[in-house]
């Protein structure tokens, strides 16, 4: 990807706080990483391999971005059940992942912003890690 400027404002310490985080959790199974708030987005990284261009790339995540901010819509609802008074906590919402026959998409939330990552098909359980460390990115641990 060619550098463009941000339209969401984020600033080069947490793009790459969040690419190291995607990066160490992933490995050369991360397709892309995307950054974004209820009204933009920024395509922070994308594996070379993938598109033909970057006006592709950042059409293609234009899609996943516009179905993945229903997120911040959500976070009532999620929040109200996470805790129930006649019955079992189900607990704090953490991230969402969308199988694929190819791949996985990966949305966590934190705040007013939010990260998407796109793998090639792997082993869940690299997810928590990943997802985990950029929760605190978005939260303000390494910004």
């Amino acid at each position: 990807m060619s550098a463009t400027p941000s339209e969401t404002g984020i600033d080069d310490r947490r793009t790459e706080s969040i690419l190291s985080a995607t990066r160490t959790g992933l490995g050369d199974d991360l397709r892309s990483v995307v950054y974004f708030t209820p009204s933009s987005f920024d395509l922070l990284y994308v594996r070379a391999d993938l598109y033909p261009s970057d006006e592709n790339a950042r059409e293609r995540k234009a899609q996943l971005v516009r179905l993945e901010r229903v997120g911040f819509a959500e976070r009532p609802v999620r929040d109200s059940i996470a805790h129930s008074d006649d019955g079992p906590d189900i607990g704090p919402y953490n991230f969402t992942v969308r199988f694929h026959d190819e791949g996985f998409v990966v949305r966590v939330l934190g705040g007013d912003a939010g990260v998407l990552f796109t793998t090639d098909s792997m082993d869940v359980g690299a997810f928590r890690e990943a997802a985990t460390a950029i929760r605190g990115v978005l939260d303000g641990a390494d910004a």
